[in-house]
Parts: C-alpha cells; structure tokens; sequence
C-alpha cells in the first residue's frame, strides 16, 4: 500500500481572518494615530511644522509607491513569506520609530514603516480571500472591513488616549509585541499560495512604483505648497505621464506585473472606482473633523477621540451584516445604498458646522454617516477580490490596497484646498465655516461614489459561480 504524501491542510477561515485583521488594523492605525502626536513629537523633538507633516506623508508615500510591487513580491516568493516579512520590516521600523533621537530619524523609520505596510497589505487581502469559501466572502470582507474603518475611524482616539496617558512613543512601541504575538501563529496557521510563475516585470515595477510616488507627493504638498506651484504641478505631472506610461508597457508586455485587462471586469472596475472615493471622502472627513472638535468645539485629543464613536460603533455591527447581506443581494446596492447615506450623513454634519451647532446635534448625522460607510467597504472588497481568477489576487490585493491609499491623499488634498478658500484656523468660527465647506465637498465624493457604485454587478461572481469563476483565458491573464 502507498501512502500519499503528506501535505499541510489549507488554513481554517477564522485563523485566517484574525490574523491578517489583526495585522491590517496595527498597518491602517499607523497612517492615521501620528496626527493626534504631532504637537507633542514638536515639543520632544524640536522640529518643524514642516519636518512634522512628513512624519504622516513619509508612510504614506512609501506604502503607496510600494504597495504593487510588494502585491508582485507575494505572487513571487508566497503570500504567507511575504505577509511574515513585512510584519518583521514593520516591526523593526516601529521600534526604530520609538527610539528615533530625531525628527530625520523618525522619518526614515517612517518610511521602512510604509515599505512593510506594502508588503502586509495585499498578501494579507489575497490569503484571507483564498481562504474564504465563495459563499463565505461576503462575511468574511464584512469583517474585515469593519477593522479596516475601525483602524481608520479609531485613529484620533488610540492616538489621543496614548499620547495623553503614556507618551507618543508608544503609539510605536505598542506595534511590537503584538506582531511578536502574531508571527508565530501565522507561521503555524497560514497556508502557502503564490501567483502564477512569469519572468519579473522590473520596468513595470519602476514605472508604477514611480507614478504612485509622484501622484502622492503631488497630492500631500499641495496644501503647503499650493496647486499652482511647480513642485505640485511637476510631480502631478510627472506621476501621471509615468502612470500612462506603465499602462502603455503593460499593455505590450509578454508577461505583465498588471494585467490591464482586469479594468475590463465590471466589478473589479467598480469597486476600485468607488473605493477611490469612499476613502477620499472618509479620509478627508477623520482629518478635519478631529482637528474641528478641538479647535471650535474646544475638546482635548482625547475627548475629541471619544466623539468619534457614533461613526465607528455602527463598522462593528452593519459591516459583518452587510458582508453576509452582498452574498446574496451583491455588490451594487450595499455600495450606491451605503454611499448615499455616507453623503447625506455629511451634508447634515456640514449643515450643523455652518449653523456652529453643538457637537449633540451631529451625533445622528455621525451614525448615518457611519452607517453608509460599514454597508459600502466590505463590498467594495469582495467585488474586487471575486472578480478574478485564484492567481490573481495578489495584484488585485495591491491594486485595491494602492486605490485606497490614492483616495486618502486625493480627499485630504481636496478639502484643505477648499478649507482654505472659505476658513481658517485664526479662530473657532473661522474654522468652523472652512469645515463646514469641506465636508460638504466631502458628502459630494460620497455621493459622486454611490453613483460610480451602478457599475458593479446586481450579484456576485460567487454567487452565480460557486467555483469563482472568471477563468484565467477569459480575463486575458498570463
């Protein structure tokens, strides 16, 4: 009698789920918990306002350029080595980031922080989506979604509560035990997958690593430095005459980084499209809210935290709802329904802020607004990550992961520019009235993504194709 083989037993869901949650949501917290440090990083560090802006736009530079080719390292080497990886570079970075002397030295760590974040990111969406049964993903992103908008909601409220009560050192600090606590499961628990084998795609890697780092660099200077500078101009310039130029390369490469002919399916379209203004809503809003409760409304960092909770309370029950909801209803609903209200949430809290109403008042326009935002994000992901073929998650991961760090600068850059045409910072009413405009330009991307949201289909691959699938001939995928 011949024994087959032995072979390791894929991944259960739940194992799966916790562990690139858990690290998704260490990754997402560290974009946004720095803003709530940064007075007091000036104070210790003695830095410039100027050096204190790239302590937040360093990660963000660094985890957009990379976040393809780090999508391209996991379809190489595994997605689980790549995942293990970047959580070490990750971790390495946040300790360097605690123990940094200086503001130069905080930057740099930033930037290895962005580099692992890269790397964590879309092997984390690619294993837990191959993990998932087809009429499971829809929970399964429900949830995970609902960490992703905690992470970014909740930012303001870690990042208040640790720099008060300990010292901003440990809004790093705190990443290190709890990867350390992570690495070894993920090393039991996770299973191996990896991408087709094609020869590596270096100029395509250039090209797209270069156009996401000049896209940002536009976007994040543009407050500082105007949109009419040269600085701005040339680099939004630069960045998209190199993104046209990596479509054109992929378009003629034998073996394409990122195969072009994924936009071709109306839900990986879709769900990218609207992503890209969901988050440049929802980033914009975190922004300028947490700085309008403290500035008009007089909160300290962590009171102003705390009021955050009637957004992010609804991620915890709608979103694992709305996941199990979109297997059987699909995508399109959850995401125009889910924006909607994301947008008329808004206007309401824009209304208020004009009106300089009491924070009691938003409290509803909040929770709508929370609402929409936990219907439409696990959507979004499963449209996108059930839209292909099993080889190509990882790419849809990093694409999906890169859209929405495009978003977040795109919305922070849009609503200072339309903060400073109508406010200021110079006294509580002042700030009030630049609010209340950039939130209402805030509601009109959520609005602008409900209708984006048309284009993705009634129901699910899933759901029509148990098996998943589009098949790799179909999509023109190598």
């Amino acid at each position: 009698m011949t024994l087959a083989p032995p072979h390791k037993a894929p991944a259960s869901p739940p194992w799966v789920l916790v562990l690139t949650a858990v690290a998704a949501l260490v990754v997402a917290l560290d974009q946004l918990v720095v803003a709530t440090a940064l007075q007091t990083i000036h104070r210790d560090l003695g830095a410039s306002m100027t050096s204190l802006e790239w302590t937040v736009n360093a990660f963000s530079l660094s985890f957009a350029a990379l976040m393809i080719p780090g999508a391209e390292l996991g379809d190489r080497i595994g997605r689980k080595r790549t995942y293990i990886l970047g959580l070490v570079v990750f971790a390495l970075a946040s300790a360097a980031c605690a123990l940094a002397p200086n503001i130069g030295l905080l930057i740099a760590a930033r930037v290895l922080q962005g580099a692992g974040g890269a790397m964590i990111s879309p092997a984390a969406l690619a294993l837990l989506t191959a993990a998932a049964p087809p009429h499971k993903r829809g929970a399964v992103m429900g949830i995970y979604a609902a960490v992703m908008g905690l992470a970014v909601v909740g930012g303001p409220l870690v990042g208040g509560a640790v720099t008060q009560g300990l010292a901003w050192q440990w809004i790093f600090w705190i990443n290190v035990p709890v990867i350390a606590a992570v690495i070894p499961f993920a090393a039991a628990k996770l299973t191996e997958t990896k991408g087709e084998p094609i020869a590596i795609d270096y100029l395509g890697i250039l090209l797209v690593a270069a156009s996401m780092f000049g896209l940002v660099w536009a976007l994040v200077r543009s407050g500082p430095a105007g949109w009419g500078s040269g600085e701005v101009l040339g680099s939004l310039v630069g960045g998209l005459v190199l993104l046209a130029a990596f479509a054109g390369w992929e378009r003629r490469a034998t073996e394409p980084m990122l195969p072009l002919s994924l936009f071709r399916v109306p839900a990986f379209a879709a769900g990218n499209l609207s992503t890209l203004l969901l988050t440049a809503s929802l980033f914009g809003t975190v922004f300028f809210l947490a700085q309008y409760l403290q500035i008009s409304l007089g909160y300290s960092p962590l009171g102003a935290g705390v009021r955050f909770l009637p957004w992010t309370v609804p991620l915890f029950f709608v979103a694992p709802l709305a996941g199990r909801l979109q297997d059987r209803v699909g995508p399109r609903r959850l995401i125009s329904s889910g924006l909607f209200l994301q947008g008329a949430g808004l206007v309401w809290l824009g209304v208020n802020a004009h009106d300089h109403d009491s924070y009691g008042s938003s409290v509803a326009a909040l929770i709508i607004s929370g609402i929409g935002t936990s219907m439409a994000m696990p959507a979004q992901q499963s449209a996108v990550m059930t839209s292909v073929p099993p080889q190509s998650m990882g790419k849809a991961g990093g694409t999906f992961s890169t859209v929405r760090q495009l978003g977040g600068a795109l919305g922070i850059a849009v609503l200072a520019a339309v903060f400073a045409a109508h406010g200021s910072d110079r006294s509580p009413e002042q700030f009030a009235d630049g609010f209340s405009a950039a939130i209402i330009t805030s509601a009109a991307l959520a609005f602008a993504g409900a209708a984006s949201g048309v284009l993705a289909p009634g129901r699910t691959p899933a759901a029509r194709h148990p098996a998943a699938q589009t098949s790799q001939e179909e999509l023109g995928v190598r």
